[in-house]
């Protein structure tokens, strides 16, 4: 019988259709404004009872909590509106000061029977919702430093394979780097041969109180060339750092001379973003001093774990976070956390040739970290923040050397497995160059105004609904099921949006809008061809078949087209070119079901198995 679908498949289109509503159903829910508080380390616990100080202390500025809950990593303050948000956070973050993270947050109100099957919402891009916005400072001065010491350790092992001796090699007060020799026809062998090798030193010979020194200064071109690599290798790493925390569509990217933009948009985990992207954390490799060791050339650290214990260790330096190629969190065979290490293939040589000589010495694993002290200071009547800049240097790991080390080996020692899992995500996005401090951040609105973005939502729904009232009116019946058709398109694709974890921005919307213009010319073809059978004399039954069969080619044959322009400007494009081309890919797929298959079904729900003598089309 002409017009009628199997029991399959239209108990195929219903489930299609049911799942598309659920997995379309958490766009419904709208974010809640919140404050996402953790620790910055694992010592430092979000329980009930923090959550409780901070209730009372924004009870006391009149600022209304909606709601408030603890989970393992964190605690979320809920509030009403973005307004109370703000101010909670600045009164929070001067509350707990820096042993905590307090950041901006979006959290959602998906119910649970939803999350528990899979179900999220479509998350949305900066130009739509806004995100999350960190302005980031390069400290220059410290890329300057760090890149003095390795040329300290440098010189050092070249001076003494010429066989010239040096008492110490120090840096000066205003940053110079000055080799003491005792005589001074070595000095001046020594101060030939290191203007030789290094020509982007100034050097020069000076004497001070009967001793001869080679002072050594960077040359204003090489400093230049030393803070745009330390620029760049931060851009490489906190782009790194962003994959690693799977955020749709980033933005990263340099801002005048020495500092960086970051932008998240739609970001449901502020407060890790920014503990892992303004993590500036570093290994050292270094050896134990042995007790003959001068003052001079050791340095005294205390241990992560054990603040009391403490050991000495040699100034120079074996390897660094960055020669580490790779690094994964695993377990030992106590069940303790470790992170395996991979050396590049200049570590692998260093670590090797160093560890030969050293047998059964013990060496340590030294963890750098660059941070900020927070004060509040009035001016004006305003508190304001003020960071102050310091580095800590713990030791997480002293384990004697059984064996020549190459270019794989493990740390051990570690504070819990969220440090392991932690260390092993840092070294394995790359090192920075320089430190760097966070300077502003703020959650980011609109890009284009909330004012465009609700004259362009406005102008969609004028849009949409003259492209129902359409429909309606010149194909009435057939008019009604296209338009029924249209919506059900609407929400598979929101569904599929949603499923992908797709980002929607602006260009994103204008691939919906041309997607539902595509529905309906599929539509449009179709009933087209049915008026043209009725015109040919065909009975309504049989110019119903025939015009769904010989209109698909036409139409299977333009989406096709379409979805390979789409594929290209994926491929080919970056940030919204890419959001568009998803959008219109994946309404290309879902148009094309629903304009056939779904409007075909309720055709033969409305007309199929029985006589009709005309058609209302």
């Amino acid at each position: 019988m002409l017009n009628r679908y199997p029991l399959w498949k239209n108990l195929l289109i219903v489930i299609v259709m049911v799942l598309g509503a659920l997995y379309a159903a958490p766009n419904l829910y709208p974010d809640d404004y919140a404050l996402q508080i953790s620790g910055t380390r694992d010592i430092y616990s979000t329980d009930q009872k923090l959550v409780d100080r901070v209730e009372k202390a924004l009870k006391r500025e009149n600022l209304a909590v909606k709601a408030s809950e603890v989970t393992d990593k964190n605690a979320l303050i809920r509030f009403n509106d973005s307004e109370a948000q703000l101010k909670a956070k600045q009164i929070v973050a001067e509350m707990l000061g820096d042993d905590y993270v307090v950041a901006l947050n979006l959290a959602p109100t998906t119910p649970q029977w939803l999350t528990d099957i899979g179900a999220g919402p479509m998350k949305l891009g900066l130009d739509l919702r806004g995100g999350v916005h960190f302005l980031l400072e390069v400290d220059m001065s410290q890329a300057v430093g760090q890149r003095l010491e390795v040329y300290i350790s440098e010189i050092k092992t070249k001076l003494r394979a010429e066989v010239l001796r040096y008492r110490a090699v120090d840096r000066d007060e205003d940053g110079a780097l000055a080799v003491k020799f005792a005589k001074q026809d070595v000095r001046d062998k020594a101060q030939s041969f290191i203007r030789n090798e290094y020509p982007e030193f100034l050097v020069t010979g000076e004497e001070r109180n009967g001793s001869f020194y080679v002072v050594v200064n960077l040359k204003p071109s090489t400093i230049k060339d030393i803070e745009d690599y330390a620029i760049k290798q931060n851009l490489t790493t906190l782009r790194n750092r962003v994959n690693e925390l799977g955020v749709a569509e980033p933005l990263v990217q340099r801002q005048g001379r020495n500092r960086i933009v970051v932008q998240l948009p739609g970001i449901q985990d502020a407060a890790e973003a920014k503990r892992i992207i303004g993590k500036t954390a570093n290994l050292q490799f270094r050896l134990e001093a042995t007790p003959s060791a001068s003052r001079s050339a050791t340095e005294v650290f205390n241990f992560r774990s054990e603040p009391s214990r403490s050991a000495t260790i040699e100034k120079d330096v074996i390897v660094t976070g960055a020669n580490v190629s790779n690094a994964q969190a695993s377990f030992d065979e106590n069940g303790l956390p470790q992170v395996n290490i991979t050396l590049d293939s200049k570590g692998g040589q260093l670590m090797s040739r160093t560890t030969s000589d050293a047998i059964q010495r013990r060496m340590a694993v030294l963890f750098i970290e660059h941070k900020a002290r927070t004060t509040y200071e009035t001016v004006d009547g305003e508190r304001v923040a003020k960071r102050t800049p310091y580095v800590e240097k713990k030791i997480i790991s002293l384990a004697t050397i059984q064996s020549v080390l190459g270019n794989s080996f493990r740390i051990t020692g570690l504070d819990g497995q969220g440090e392991s899992t932690e260390l092993a995500l840092l070294l394995r996005a790359g090192a920075l160059a320089a430190p760097i401090y966070f300077v502003e951040e703020r959650t980011v609105g609109p890009s284009l105004g909330a004012e465009n973005i609700a004259q362009g939502i406005t102008s969609v729904k004028i849009g949409f609904a003259l492209v129902l009232l359409f429909m309606l009116v010149y194909y009435r019946v057939f008019g009604l099921l296209a338009n029924i058709a249209l919506m059900i398109n609407l929400v598979m694709l929101t569904a599929v949006m949603s499923m992908l974890s797709a980002t929607l921005t602006l260009p994103g919307i204008a691939g919906i809008v041309l997607t539902v213009g595509m529905a309906v010319d599929a539509n449009v073809l179709i009933f087209a061809r049915i008026k043209e059978e009725l015109a040919n004399g065909l009975p309504p039954q049989s110019a119903i078949n025939s015009g769904f069969e010989r209109a698909f080619t036409t139409i299977f044959d333009a989406n096709i087209t379409t979805l390979i322009a789409a594929i290209i400007l994926f491929s080919m494009g970056t940030g919204p070119v890419k959001g568009f081309a998803i959008t219109l890919s994946v309404g290309i797929v879902t148009s094309m079901f629903t304009a056939i298959m779904v409007t075909r079904a309720l055709v033969n729900l409305t007309y199929g198995g029985r006589q009709i003598k005309s058609l209302s089309i």
